[in-house]
C-alpha cells in the first residue's frame, strides 16, 4: 500500500452523528380550573365498584387471547390447548393450516377434553407452561 492509503485508514474521521429527534416542545402549564378541583370527590365515588367491575379489573382491557381445542387434560391442573391457523404460502398463495400446542394452566379442572377454551399469557408455572384458562367457550359433546 502507498504511504497516502495507510494514513488515510490511520486517521478516521468520526462518523456523522445520526439525526437527532428535537426536543419537545415545552407544554405551558394550564391552571386549575374549578371543575377539575372538584374531582377528588368523583375519584372517592369511582373506586368503589361492584364485584363483577372487580373481576373485569383483574383482567386488563385488550388483553391478549388465544382461542383453541383441549387435547389433553390428564395432567393435574394442565391441560395442553391446540391453536389453529391459516398461513398464506408464501410462493403458491394457497392457506396452510398451522397448529400450535401449548400447555395452560387450570386450577378447578374446569375443562375436557375437546372443549373450545379461552386461555390468556402469564408468569411462567413451570418450563413449558405460560398459559393459563381464561373461560371455557364451549363444551365437547359428552360421548
Amino acid at each position: 500500500m502507498s504511504a497516502k492509503k495507510t494514513q488515510a485508514k490511520t486517521e478516521k474521521q468520526p462518523r456523522a452523528a445520526k439525526r437527532a429527534h428535537p426536543e419537545p416542545a415545552a407544554r405551558p402549564e394550564q391552571p386549575v380550573q374549578p371543575e377539575q378541583a372538584a374531582q377528588p370527590e368523583q375519584a372517592a365515588e369511582a373506586e368503589q365498584t361492584p364485584p363483577q367491575a372487580a373481576a373485569a379489573a383483574e383482567e386488563p382491557r385488550g388483553a391478549r387471547t388465544l382461542t383453541g381445542r383441549v387435547v389433553s387434560n390428564k395432567m393435574q391442573k394442565t391441560i395442553a390447548v391446540e391453536i389453529e391457523r391459516l398461513v398464506r404460502h408464501p410462493t403458491y398463495g394457497k392457506y396452510i393450516r398451522r397448529t400450535t400446542r401449548l400447555l395452560a394452566h387450570d386450577e378447578n379442572g374446569a375443562s375436557g377434553e375437546g372443549d373450545l377454551v379461552i386461555i390468556t399469557p402469564c408468569r411462567p408455572l413451570s418450563r413449558r407452561k405460560s398459559w393459563r384458562l381464561l373461560e371455557v367457550v364451549q363444551k365437547a359433546a359428552a360421548r
